[in-house]
């Protein structure tokens, strides 16, 4: 359940579908993306911020488009790296049939090769 941020590999490590986690849902304000709108910015339009006449408009500007293409959760829904965006009062009924439909899951792994040794 994504609630505000998820930015690069703390997206990856937290139970994201990369890792094979079963669901995963994120609120409409949520940012999912490689960095921050404004940390992106700066270096992707680094020469663009540099050369307008107002360095500091340009960059909101240039972090506004960023954070609008880039680092929604819609995006990351159309790619399926989530779910579902879900309202915030909708999120204990999701939650509570998620863990309902998983309750009997069984996961299949491969046989161990080897026995873990002391070293």
């Amino acid at each position: 359940m994504i609630t505000r941020k998820a930015y690069g590999g703390a997206y990856d490590v937290m139970n994201s579908k990369h890792i094979g986690a079963d669901m995963n849902f994120a609120w409409p304000m949520a940012e999912i993306a490689v960095m921050g709108a404004r940390g992106a910015s700066e270096i992707i339009f680094k020469n663009e911020i540099s050369a307008a006449e107002d360095p500091a408009a340009k960059l909101l500007e240039k972090e506004a488009a960023y954070a609008e293409l880039f680092a929604n959760p819609y995006t990351a829904a159309e790619r399926g790296f989530i779910d579902e965006v879900i309202e915030p009062k909708e999120t204990r009924k999701k939650l509570i049939k998620s863990f309902a439909m998983l309750e009997n899951k069984v996961a299949k792994r491969p046989r161990k090769k080897h026995g873990n040794i002391p070293l």
